[in-house]
């Protein structure tokens, strides 16, 4: 049972990661359509005030992404031959490959274009995923790597306050971005579609998990 219960802890450290990536995604999907795609577009106009804010969207799953991972790393699950970053690039190779050959998109813009095909979403979700994988076993991928990752930590550690301030301020405008797109949605049936329920799913984790994690301190409580 308590095998089982690592694991399960495991696979929800991971799964934050993963949200947390798909909410930059997301966003910068959007970003991607104000700023380049489609002249004067206000998305979500005019429940939403300005589409700049998916940038602190961004800010604030970004921010989740550590203390996301950090949930699994105090685990002990053991691997299977390999540190699980090797599966990590193995699947982000593989994804990358299926998108070049397999999909019209180009594999630089392919988180920026508005193509909902289910072979351009599959390539998305594997990439994410394999960015999860290699994200969550970061120190474990070179010396180097763990020892500068250290040093951020110590300095995360010393500004944990403004951190912690930052994670409050940034869930707060996502959980606004939320509401507006949800609000938007509720009055405009042609709005609800999969790509807007995924944005908002994605959106309200992170804003929930950021108010969980200001609200634990854990970049004042930082082990270094």
């Amino acid at each position: 049972m308590s095998r089982a219960w690592i694991l399960l802890k495991k696979t929800f450290s991971l799964s934050l990661v993963f949200n947390a990536l798909l909410t930059v995604a997301c966003a910068v999907s959007i970003l991607g359509g104000f700023y380049w795609f489609y002249q004067n577009w206000q998305p979500f106009s005019p429940y939403l005030i300005n589409g700049n804010l998916f940038w602190i969207v961004i800010a604030a799953a970004v921010l989740n992404i550590f203390p996301s991972a950090l949930l699994g790393r105090a685990l002990k699950t053991g691997r299977f031959l390999f540190h699980h970053y090797f599966y990590g690039f193995l699947v982000l190779f593989a994804a990358m490959i299926y998108v070049v050959t397999l999909t019209s998109a180009s594999l630089l813009t392919i988180f920026l274009v508005d193509n909902t095909s289910v072979t351009v979403n599959i390539g998305r979700f594997f990439i994410l995923g394999g960015f999860t994988l290699v994200l969550d076993d970061l120190p474990d991928v070179h010396k180097t790597v763990d020892s500068a990752l250290n040093r951020l930590k110590l300095k995360a550690k010393n500004g944990g306050k403004i951190i912690s301030l930052a994670q409050l301020l940034t869930g707060a405008v996502s959980f606004y971005v939320f509401l507006a797109v949800f609000l938007g949605m509720a009055q405009n049936p042609q709005w609800v579609t999969l790509a807007n329920l995924i944005l908002i799913g994605s959106i309200f984790i992170t804003c929930v998990t950021s108010f969980l994690f200001a609200k634990r301190s854990v970049w004042q409580k930082l082990k270094t």
